[in-house]
Parts: structure tokens; C-alpha cells; sequence
């Protein structure tokens, strides 16, 4: 049985080969847009044992002709010009890419490159070679998917039970509890704003979660609690983004976030005046591996002597519990620890984030603008909060008249920090 459907499975390779082959070579719009349908519906039905021969096919066989491209690349240093400019860039171009633009063309092409870019990205690391494909999967998806060409919609609980479930099956941050826990959070006082591309309507690519509240707020509980008691519309004056989501693992690498919590943050300015403050309370899922894994503060750069000394002092008292009691509730009680633990979060945030192995979520909103703005020991009780953080979290503020100006400087290796945290050092 098993060399059957790998016979089965090299065929339906060889047959989308083909089929891609045939349609790079057509020349007519009606027949090429034919042939795509007929290929997307081949890829559809393809078994998931034969996407790596098509992966390993697309990294070999659809890239530029090295000795056409050098040829070009001569005559535009000899004479260069729009004429000899548009030659080197139509030859240096891989085939692949015409290849996925034709296929994008036809109905359903769109979902069926990303779906296709997720299975290439769940064998990436086995796969190297695959990284030439997925660079130009990146290059046309970031295109398509510019914000300029996404819908953002508001989802409440009138939205279709399709969509609805899908916020549900696609939260990421904190789990949603069922109908009626996605009920509470569609209340007045909460909001859900969703990112839609014309080509995928009904499909959710990335979603936020914002609790309109009256403060800056230091815990997570109270704001996804079910039963919670609605706050009027009176007391609405900090809009806190709680909890975003990536629907699309096959949309890896294109900025969408980003440019959704900005859009967010416009939206409510204008719809609620009265909102001044918008803010984050965001989790640190970086801080208990980073902490566990430091052998030293010496490593760490941008301290000074005297806060490498406070550090240090700090890192010795925490390292005198174990792992499993960082990780327990009793340690939310122990009002040095956590004093000791803020301190250290401070030190990886404003020391770390700039560096690869810095937080995610912190490098996500600093790089999108926002400031450090506070640290809120047990601000995540959860099981999955304690062994992440030690149950810390962040509030990162949008100044939306200075997110350029601290997106700038993050890119500078500076971090926009308030007192708050920067005097932990």
C-alpha cells in the first residue's frame, strides 16, 4: 500500500509540474486563465506527500538562466539605459514568480498561494533549498497583501457563526472559553477588529481585542473575565489593545499588525472622542527562558556599572528559588521577589529587545512605535502566564503623535522608555 501511494503521490506531482510548465509557456490570457483554474484545482487535490517533489522542483528547475542574466547584466554596465535596465530585470527575474502571478490572476489563486506558502514553511528548516521559493512566495504576497488592499472590519456578535468561530479557533493570546466567553468580549466595551483581503472575504486574516476602559490596566483577568459587568460609554477613556492574532500562518512575514493597530487607534479616535490614552497590556513570553538561560549579567551590554551591580544582586536572590516555585502561584505573594523579577524585566527589555533573542512582543510594539511604559508583576496569574513570564506583563503606551519618532529610534537600537521602567535599572 505504501508504494502505491507513493506512486500515486510522485504522478500527481509530476502532474502539477506540468501543468505549471504549460501555463509559464502560454502566451493567450483566456487559455492561460484556463490552465490556472485547472492547475488550482489540481494543487487543491494534491496529497500532502507530494508537495515536497513540487517544492524541490520549484527551488531547481524555475529559476533565471545564469549565462542570459550575466549577458544582460554586462550590457546594462556597458550602456545603461531604461532599455538594457528592463532586459537584465526581466531575465533576472525567476519564472517562478510569473508562475504564481499567473496563478493569482485566476479565481481562488489568492488563497491557494498562501495555503501553498504555509505547507512550504512547515518543511522549510528540513528544506533549505526551498528558501529561494519562499523568498519570491514573500516578495508577490507582501504586495497583495499591502494594508492599502485590506479591508477593516469591526466583528460583533451579529457577524456570520462562521467568522465568529473563527475568532474563536484562531485566538492565540487568551484562549476564549466558548459562546459565552466570545459574547463578553464583544460588548459595548469591548471591540474586535479583523484585517480582510477582497480576495479572501470571508477568511479573517489577523485580528485585535481592545477593552475600553477608564485606566492604564495592570492585570489581564479583569478584562477577559465572562462575567464581568459592562463599563458605561461615559467612563470610556483608554482604548487597551489585550490581545492580537495571525489567522494566516502562510501570510508569515507580512506586515499586517502593525498597520492594524494604528488603523484601530484612528478608528476609535474619531468614533470616541472622549478615548486619550491608547495602550497595551501585553504578555512577556520571553522573560522566564531568557532568565533561566542567563549565565551571566556581563554579557549584557548598554548597563552601567553600578546597574549591572543592582542586576546582579538580583539575579543571585532569584536564583536562590526553583524553577517550579518562579513558576507557582506562591511566588505572586512574595513581595521581594517580585521586585527583583520587575527589575530583571526591565533589564531584558530595554537590553534585549533590540537583539535577536529579544522578546517578540516587546520588539513588535517598540518597533511599531510605542513606548515602554510600565511593568505589572502578576499581571498574568494563568498557568501559561507563570511559566512564560513568572506571571509579569507590559504596558506599552501608543503616542500616536510620536510613533514615528519612537519607531525611528528604534531603529537605531533606542527604545522609548518611560521613567516608570527605566528608573528599575
Amino acid at each position: 500500500m505504501a508504494i502505491v501511494d507513493s506512486w500515486t503521490s510522485a504522478r500527481a506531482a509530476r502532474q502539477v509540474l506540468a501543468l505549471a510548465r504549460k501555463l509559464l509557456s502560454e502566451r493567450g490570457q483566456a487559455n492561460s486563465l484556463g490552465l490556472a483554474q485547472d492547475l488550482i484545482g489540481r494543487m487543491g487535490a494534491l496529497p500532502a506527500p507530494a508537495w515536497p517533489a513540487v517544492f524541490d522542483k520549484l527551488a531547481a528547475d524555475f529559476n533565471p538562466e545564469p549565462a542570459a542574466v550575466l549577458r544582460a547584466a554586462q550590457a546594462y554596465a556597458d550602456a545603461p539605459g531604461t532599455e538594457t535596465l528592463r532586459a537584465l530585470t526581466e531575465l533576472s527575474e525567476p519564472p517562478r514568480q510569473e508562475l504564481f502571478r499567473r496563478l493569482n490572476r485566476a479565481p481562488g489563486g489568492t488563497g491557494t498561494l498562501v495555503r501553498m506558502r504555509r505547507r512550504l514553511l512547515e518543511g522549510l528548516k528540513a528544506h533549505p533549498d526551498w528558501r529561494m521559493v519562499d523568498a519570491d512566495l514573500l516578495h508577490l504576497l507582501s504586495s497583495w497583501f499591502n494594508p492599502g488592499f485590506l479591508e477593516m472590519r469591526q466583528v460583533d456578535w451579529n457577524s456570520p457563526a462562521r467568522l465568529l468561530e473563527q475568532v474563536i479557533h484562531h485566538e492565540a493570546v487568551h484562549a476564549i472559553d466558548g459562546w459565552d466567553d466570545l459574547r463578553r468580549r464583544l460588548l459595548p466595551d469591548r471591540r474586535l477588529f479583523a484585517f480582510f483581503h477582497p480576495q479572501l472575504p470571508s477568511e479573517p486574516l489577523i485580528f485585535v481585542e481592545v477593552a475600553l476602559l477608564a485606566d492604564m490596566p495592570d492585570a489581564i483577568a479583569p478584562l477577559i473575565a465572562k462575567r464581568a459587568e459592562p463599563l458605561p460609554a461615559s467612563s470610556y477613556k483608554t482604548a487597551v489593545f489585550y490581545s492580537i492574532s495571525n489567522c494566516e500562518p502562510g501570510l508569515r512575514g507580512v506586515s499586517l499588525g502593525n498597520f492594524l493597530i494604528k488603523r484601530v487607534a484612528e478608528h476609535l479616535k474619531r468614533e470616541l472622542p472622549r478615548i486619550k490614552q491608547f495602550c497595551t497590556l501585553s504578555p512577556l513570553p520571553g522573560f522566564a527562558a531568557w532568565l533561566q538561560g542567563l549565565s551571566s549579567l556581563e554579557e549584557l551590554a548598554g548597563l552601567k556599572p553600578a546597574q549591572r551591580e543592582r542586576a546582579a544582586q538580583a539575579l543571585e536572590r532569584v536564583r536562590h528559588h526553583t524553577a517550579a516555585a518562579l513558576a507557582g502561584p506562591a511566588a505572586l505573594e512574595d513581595e521581594a521577589l517580585q521586585a527583583d523579577l520587575r527589575q530583571l524585566a526591565a533589564v531584558y527589555l530595554i537590553g534585549q529587545t533590540p537583539l535577536p533573542g529579544g522578546d517578540p512582543v516587546a520588539r513588535f510594539h517598540l518597533d511599531n512605535g510605542a513606548r515602554l511604559e510600565r511593568l505589572n508583576p502578576g499581571g498574568d496569574r494563568s498557568a501559561k502566564g507563570l511559566k512564560q513570564s513568572h506571571g509579569m506583563m507590559v504596558n506599552y503606551l501608543y503616542d500616536l503623535d510620536r510613533i514615528e519618532e519612537h519607531h525611528e529610534a528604534f531603529t537605531q537600537g533606542e527604545i522609548a522608555t518611560a521613567r516608570a521602567v527605566s528608573g528599575l535599572l
